[in-house]
Order: structure tokens, then sequence, then C-alpha cells
């Protein structure tokens, strides 16, 4: 299917109607949670896990790892 190429021209637009600016500022898009440091002994083979597939997302496994136990104890912690 071919596409319809857009040409840009310098003319005028049209109607322009101004709006007020709704986006977020950058630190409103910053998640700051409150967190508490722990020691935790986990298998070779989870960290492994957690490490690649936190590369192939450009990510960092602790987050990962962050992100899951807070999925788990948000969903039964409100049943």
């Amino acid at each position: 299917m071919l596409r319809k190429k857009i040409k840009y021209t310098d003319g005028p637009v049209g109607k322009v109607k101004i709006i007020n600016d709704f986006l977020p500022t950058p630190d409103e898009l910053v998640l700051k949670e409150e967190t508490i440091k722990v020691t935790l002994s986990l298998t070779k083979e989870s960290v492994k896990f957690f490490k690649y597939e936190a590369e192939r997302r450009d990510t960092h496994y602790q987050t990962m790892i962050r992100v899951l136990l807070d999925e788990y104890s948000h969903r039964f912690s409100h049943t």
C-alpha cells in the first residue's frame, strides 16, 4: 500500500486554536517511590534470567525484580 506524500509549504495553515499547555513538567514524570534497601538471596538462575531480560529491554534487572514484587504484593493485598 502506497502512502500519500505530505507536502509542506510556508503558506497559511487555516484556522489555528491555541490550547493551554497540558503536558506534565519533567519533574512530574519522574516516579519517585520510597524504597528500603534489603539483602535478598536469589538463585543464580533467577538473577541470570532477570539480567538477560533487562539487557534486552535496556533497563536494570533490580528494577524488574522490584516491579514484579510490587505487582505481586498489590495483587494479593487487595483481595
